[in-house]
């Protein structure tokens, strides 16, 4: 197998043509021509990540976020970015990410929220030619209270906590949401009648919300790890008797952590 057989299956997925202008998905060390013996998927693309590969045999890393976001002027151990390269450069691992390609197909992140809340009828939130775009919307199987949905949706995000604006005194029928950072999207939720938006990373003045609207930030990295089984399941289909992992240490690669 070649590092370039296994970006191809993500891409077919997930086109590097669709990426945000300031992302940098794709693969980001090592060549396509490489052989590769193992696949191991991630979130981010951490040292610890590379040492997990490397313990069990596997030369490509894929992660939804990249590991270099804008040009590198040193590569040094003391920074995390730095290390990681040291140690996939060193140890001949070929690293790709499937970021905002994944975030704009509607399998990808958004899409997996919804499919996690049970949602139907889902679409596109923000949508661009093509029929790709940033973010979901759906319906509910049956209206929730405010607090019932809250309580669900932590449920379904395994949260210990949820941050939350003022309750509603309609029920919740319509769900917008964004995997990641997503509080740019709060006005095309609204515009689509959604009565809840669901993503992470909002900010304080966000959640002064309008009478009938909630904002709910599940946290960053609760939002969009579910990729991470998407590409697990892409991969295997296509290469079912491919040596291809999911990382041991996933549910706590989290950087945030919370203390209630």
């Amino acid at each position: 197998m070649r590092v370039g057989e296994i970006a191809s299956v993500i891409e077919d997925f997930a086109p590097l043509s669709i990426q945000e202008e300031w992302d940098n998905s794709g693969l980001c060390i090592g060549s396509p021509e490489q052989d590769v013996h193992g696949v191991m998927i991630g979130f981010d693309c951490t040292p610890e990540l590379i040492d997990e590969a490397v313990a069990r045999d596997c030369d490509m890393v894929v992660t939804h976020h990249p590991l270099i976001f804008n040009g590198i002027r040193k590569i040094q151990p003391e920074d995390p970015v730095g290390l990681a390269v040291m140690k996939a450069v060193s140890a001949g691992v070929a690293v790709y990410a499937a970021h905002t390609t994944a975030d704009k197909v509607l399998d990808g992140v958004s899409g997996a929220m919804a499919r996690r809340l049970a949602l139907q009828h889902i679409r596109v939130l923000d949508e661009e030619e093509g029929g790709i775009g940033l973010g979901a919307v759906g319906v509910l199987p049956k209206p929730m209270a405010s607090d019932i949905f809250i309580e669900y949706v932590k449920e379904k995000f395994s949260l210990k906590l949820a941050r939350v604006s003022h309750p509603l005194d309609i029920p919740i029928v319509k769900v917008a949401m964004c995997g990641g950072s997503g509080s740019s999207l709060i006005g095309k939720a609204m515009e689509t009648g959604a009565q809840a938006y669901i993503c992470g990373d909002i900010s304080y003045h966000h959640f002064f919300t309008p009478k009938n609207f909630m904002v709910i930030d599940i946290g960053h990295f609760e939002g969009e790890v579910e990729i991470v089984n998407v590409l697990y399941s892409l991969i295997t289909k296509k290469f079912p008797t491919f040596a291809v992992q999911v990382s041991s240490k996933l549910a706590g690669s989290n950087p945030v952590k919370y203390y209630v």
